[in-house]
């Protein structure tokens, strides 16, 4: 199954933010990544490259290859409204996503493994597929079998209130995808738009 695999301190440096792990050397070290990051100044960016730039930030920050990306994408083109709010409305509806926002997982990553490992239902089905999208009413929960695995059920930490679109019952371990979000209430720094324009070329 393609993901990325790499390094991914290096890719929070390339963008300055914490999109992969904690971010914890963001702070030690604001220099670009390599050997001569230190003695390199950030060059400002021209239009394309910002397009380009924000368009690797979404993929990074979601775990999409270029090729899944841009279906996407596509899909969020032949939908009503507003093409960029729909875009960020189906990275949302991700099963791997929707998984680590109810709190299931401590990451995406990790939520992608569960979902791999066929650890999770939706609507009491087995789902092993991290980029199945999510509808309105349907129910994510752990395998009957998995509750009762302390390594699953060690790292649930329950749904973020700020996350209103999603509903968690933390005693049946179970959540509800309750509509797609709107733009606002999603917390990561994506300028959609950018990518927008850059597709539009």
């Amino acid at each position: 199954m393609a993901r990325y695999t790499g390094p991914k301190t290096k890719i929070s440096r390339i963008f300055g933010e914490p999109i992969l792990g904690n971010g914890k050397w963001l702070n030690k070290n604001s220099n670009p990544p390599g050997q001569h990051g230190a003695q390199r100044k950030r060059k400002t960016l021209g239009e394309y490259a910002l397009q380009l730039r924000e368009k690797q930030k979404a993929k990074y920050t979601y775990g999409v290859l270029e090729k899944q990306f841009r279906k996407t994408f596509e899909e969020a083109a032949r939908r009503k409204g507003v093409t960029g709010e729909n875009l960020i409305k189906l990275l949302e509806a991700r099963l791997d996503n929707t998984v680590f926002r109810l709190g299931i997982a401590p990451s995406r990553p990790a939520a992608r493994q569960l979902v791999s490992h066929k650890h999770i239902t939706v609507n009491d089905e087995v789902v092993n597929t991290p980029s199945y999208e999510v509808k309105p009413g349907d129910i994510i929960s752990l395998k009957e079998i998995s509750k009762e695995k302390t390594s699953v059920t060690s790292v649930i930490a329950g749904k973020n209130p700020k996350f209103s679109w999603l509903d968690w019952n933390e005693t049946e371990m179970k959540g509800t995808f309750i509509a797609y979000p709107e733009r606002e209430s999603v917390p990561e720094n994506i300028k959609e738009q950018l990518i927008v324009e850059l597709y539009s070329k």
